[in-house]
């Protein structure tokens, strides 16, 4: 996954224009200097109930799921954004190895059940994507930060995100993966406000297998 992130990465700086690029990474260094990331939950802390719609508007629990092994939850900020599409396509591949260590994946995205479908769809998604379109959940765990209104106006005009969210708020969740226990303990926790930047899911995978392997 890290090889293809980079590639992405390259590739936007090969072909947009200099101004754009600033300001990416002024927003991103703005968020980096905000502290959000030593703010949120991190390992050691135990969930939040979390109880949301999946992509057919069925109602799932991942307290439930976590009665049948650990379970990794990562976020992706909606099918608009390149890098997450990367990583969603790095975890289906990745998804039986998950599987036979023991764990399961759930995706949360704010965005609506119908466009979370789509996403899944697009990407051929085996796995759960759950819709928390009000962003309470990542709230919860101290993930969600203002889009700085530049920013925010690109991703409305050039990739038309408006038409992905319940909302037109400037907020979007950081993009986390979370390892949990059966106990709903937080025992490997990634995050970055550099949304170009993922966890690599062999070594998440790894995590899991250590919980599950007497």
């Amino acid at each position: 996954l890290q090889a293809q992130l980079e590639a992405r990465k390259a590739a936007f700086a090969d072909k947009a224009p200099e101004d754009v690029q600033r300001m990416y990474e002024d927003a991103i260094a703005a968020l980096a200097a905000s502290g959000i990331v030593d703010k949120a939950l991190g390992v050691g802390a135990t969930i939040p109930a979390i109880t949301l719609p999946d992509a057919r508007g069925r109602t799932v629990s991942v307290q439930d799921l976590l009665k049948d092994g650990p379970v990794v939850i990562t976020w992706y900020r909606g099918g608009w954004c390149p890098y997450c599409n990367l990583t969603l396509r790095a975890w289906t591949e990745q998804l039986d190895a998950l599987h036979a260590a023991g764990g399961q994946l759930v995706a949360i995205t704010p965005e609506t059940p119908d466009n979370a479908l789509s996403t899944a769809e697009k990407n051929g998604l085996p796995f759960t994507v759950l819709s928390d379109t009000d962003n309470a959940v990542a709230r919860a765990f101290g993930t969600v930060f203002e889009v700085p209104a530049p920013v925010w106006d690109r991703y409305r005009s050039a990739l038309e995100v408006r038409a992905y969210y319940a909302h037109d708020r400037p907020e979007l969740p950081l993009a986390t993966t979370y390892v949990v226990d059966t106990d709903g303990v937080i025992r490997h926790a990634f995050l970055s406000p550099d949304y170009r930047e993922r966890a690599e899911p062999s070594e998440v995978i790894a995590v899991v297998q250590g919980l599950t392997t007497p």
